[in-house]
């Protein structure tokens, strides 16, 4: 403990020293529906903390709604007196903030890892996983793909605009994968990836997607999944300040237009041993069959992650490369799970289904879940598209649906925990129910 304290506390110093223009830090968390939520720190109050201080915040903020709000789930929020609980420092992430007026920085906390870690917090679901997994001698290996959609920084009667060529100041209303987009929008995505680089996280490929104002960002692989969920989480935090700095907003929702492609999160996972052999590439690749298998089979039960919203489901209407079936196949961008060509030293499957709004914590923990389903069962997968373009099988296209399908699912339950699975569902469940409560201009038009 000392010598964890020690390194915390020698990171903040050096952190005052390199940016003494900084006077406090936001200590941020992700919370169910993917926001982040926290507290901004006095810097010389976050010393005291790296040196061992108690770190404290509800334990219900966890549990927000998409809105905010608090939903009564079980005993929690409205009959638990609403307790604090203990957070700690994540080393290596205080890093400064650019995007904002003035000099700030930034810091993840999280329970896991604590004395009484929050059983339905996000990165403590995903430890549990990584834990377990690492137990079994299986080491995985990750990396994220994030799609946004930049627009107008004022909406028009609340409704996006497509975002303004910096250079010809026309909107950019003509989807294509031209490379000259790139070079279009190059102060803004230049400033993107040199902001995430200051937060850590190592940037690779940048795309112009099918979609106007819509780009495509490709992180470097990890063999730590937690702190590949964290440069997910971060990117999308750098990604909206930067963007307003510009003058633009940037977007993960995941079906902004109807008439253009979603925005997705895909996920490229591979598995080793302690020796740093691929498993999924032993006995003809046998164990990447088992895993396939695993992870179609839970897919169904997995959609509130997934597809974490009423508008998540939108993606999910037969656009460009988004399934409507659980299904795989081999260098297949139609397919849910796809198998980029490699060699087996980097055999690996690429996750495409999660919209890009979805919690990265849960969504890398739920596959990882169903691929040591797959592994533990050893069960062979249906044909691959390559083989069946009619392969594959029904998920919930639903919220309420998708929940009673993921609540009583028994390998989730064990996989994720039975607690966080009941309160992920209410919450999935209330929040829809919430959505619910509004009279649209549409329903006026169709039904007075």
């Amino acid at each position: 403990m000392k010598s964890h304290s020690s390194t915390l506390l020698a990171e903040v110093r050096t952190f005052r020293q390199n940016h003494p223009d900084v006077r406090y830090v936001d200590l941020i968390a992700l919370d169910i529906p993917g926001h982040f939520y926290g507290k901004r720190y006095p810097v010389e109050m976050l010393e005291k903390v790296a040196a061992g201080s108690p770190l404290k915040l509800p334990q219900n903020a966890v549990l927000l709604g998409a809105q905010g709000g608090l939903f009564k789930i079980g005993d929690y929020c409205f009959h638990d007196g609403d307790p604090d609980a203990n957070r700690r420092l994540v080393p290596g992430t205080l890093k400064p903030v650019s995007w904002e007026a003035q000099p700030l920085g930034q810091m993840l906390i999280t329970s896991d890892g604590t004395e009484a870690p929050i059983e339905f917090e996000p990165r403590e679901v995903l430890a549990k996983v990584l834990e377990r997994l690492h137990r079994k001698g299986i080491h995985p290996v990750v990396a994220f793909e994030l799609e946004f959609y930049l627009f107008h920084k004022k909406l028009s009667d609340g409704l996006p605009q497509f975002a303004r060529d910096p250079l010809s100041d026309d909107a950019d209303d003509q989807p294509n994968l031209h490379i000259e987009r790139l070079s279009r929008f190059a102060p803004v995505l230049d400033d993107m990836v040199e902001t995430a680089k200051a937060q850590g996280i190592d940037i690779t490929v940048i795309t112009a997607e099918l979609g106007p104002g819509q780009f495509e960002i490709n992180f470097g692989h990890l063999e730590d999944g937690l702190r590949a969920a964290d440069w997910a989480a971060l990117f999308c935090r750098s990604t909206r300040g930067v963007a307003l700095k510009h003058g633009y907003r940037a977007s993960f929702m995941a079906k902004p237009y109807l008439q253009h492609p979603g925005s997705g999160m895909h996920v490229h996972v591979s598995l080793y041993d302690a020796a740093g052999n691929n498993l999924l590439a032993a006995h003809q690749q046998q164990p990447l069959r088992h895993a396939v298998a695993g992870c179609l089979e839970l897919l169904p039960h997995c959609m509130p992650i997934f597809s974490p919203n009423h508008n998540a489901f939108r993606r999910l209407g037969g656009t460009v490369n988004a399934a409507t079936r659980a299904c795989w196949g081999f260098e297949d961008r139609d397919a849910c799970v796809r198998i980029p060509e490699s060699d087996p030293r980097n055999l690996r499957i690429e996750h495409r289904l999660a919209s890009a709004d979805a919690n990265p914590y849960l969504v890398l923990a739920a596959i990882l879940v169903g691929l040591e389903h797959g592994l533990d069962t050893a069960k062979e997968p249906f044909a691959p598209l390559n083989e069946d373009r009619n392969s594959g099988t029904d998920f919930p296209l639903e919220m309420l649906e998708a929940v009673r399908a993921m609540q009583h699912q028994p390998v989730l339950r064990e996989g994720l925990g039975a607690e966080f699975v009941d309160v992920y569902c209410e919450n999935k469940r209330q929040d829809h129910l919430a959505f619910q409560q509004e009279i649209h201009a549409r329903e006026y038009r169709w039904y007075l």
